[in-house]
């Protein structure tokens, strides 16, 4: 995953229609240490932090629901990750070399400040459509704080540099498929009730909204929802009979157990 996002940089700085002399240069992801010589004018991005990012780490699972199956898939929350690297740019030939540095180094700035968040025809390998989109955040304030160290660190002389970090989403752990809890067992003044629920659809599987569905022996009724499901409360442990009516539809009804026999028998198709 990091190695798809140095590789999405590198999309970002090899883009089409980009100035001279950042469209020619280069793009190495070596460590900017005193022996570190390119033949060629090359902007060298070096990924030197990686962390989670606390202030947006997420307890909430991912919960999608599949009531046709009566399964619900359950993902745990993907941990947030920044990874930092540090641009500096080499150029080779020409002259005063200094400024050309300094020329590089702006475009890189302004290329990168057109991007709060990386656009997807950038994302490469697995990158490619993971929600939320990353952000980028140019020379964060918690980058270098004492750049002589760091360089110092390096062996290698003090040399002009932005700071950019990217946040990665990065899934720890695979997905559990398990079934929906359909039926909820209660207990009000000593009396036991279960509270549960379905949802109603026609023959290519659509949900069907503002059916109305009756428990017949207990005459209750109740309407499906935009997602066309339907809950009933308090409804004591037998066999019963679920009719659903629509307009102009012949009514429809269907024998139901509570508490289920299955995860899916709730559900039912008109």
């Amino acid at each position: 995953m990091i190695q798809d996002l140095s590789q999405t940089l590198r999309a970002l700085l090899d883009q089409p229609g980009l100035p001279e002399p950042l469209a020619s240069a280069e793009i190495a992801f070596d460590r900017p240490i005193e022996q570190f010589n390119p033949q060629t004018t090359t902007i060298d991005l070096f990924l030197y932090d990686i962390r989670e990012n606390l202030e947006l780490r997420s307890n909430e699972p991912d919960l999608e629901i599949d009531f046709s199956s009566g399964m619900a898939t359950l993902r745990r929350p993907a941990m947030r990750v920044d990874c930092t690297y540090l641009i500096t740019a080499w150029p080779v030939g020409g002259m005063e070399i200094a400024l050309q540095e300094h020329q590089l180094l702006s475009q890189v700035l302004q290329l990168f400040a057109r991007y709060p968040t990386i656009p997807e025809p950038f994302l490469q390998g697995g990158l490619g459509g993971q929600e939320p989109p990353l952000p980028l955040t140019i020379s964060a304030a918690d980058g270098l704080k004492n750049p002589a160290e760091f360089w110092t660190a390096l062996s290698s002389p003090l040399r002009a540099s932005i700071a950019i970090r990217v946040t990665l989403s990065l899934s720890s752990a695979d997905a559990e498929t398990l079934p929906i809890a359909i039926a909820h067992k209660l207990s009000l003044n000593g009396e036991i009730g279960y509270q549960f629920g379905g949802q109603v659809t026609d023959a290519s599987n659509k949900p069907i909204v503002d059916a109305t569905v009756t428990l017949v022996e207990r005459n209750v009724s109740v309407t499906t929802d935009a997602e066309g499901c339907y809950r009933f409360s308090a409804v004591p442990a037998q066999t019963y009979i679920l009719r659903v009516k629509r307009p102009n539809i012949t009514d429809r009804d269907f024998p139901i157990t509570v508490p289920p026999l299955t995860a899916s028998q709730y559900n039912v198709r008109v």
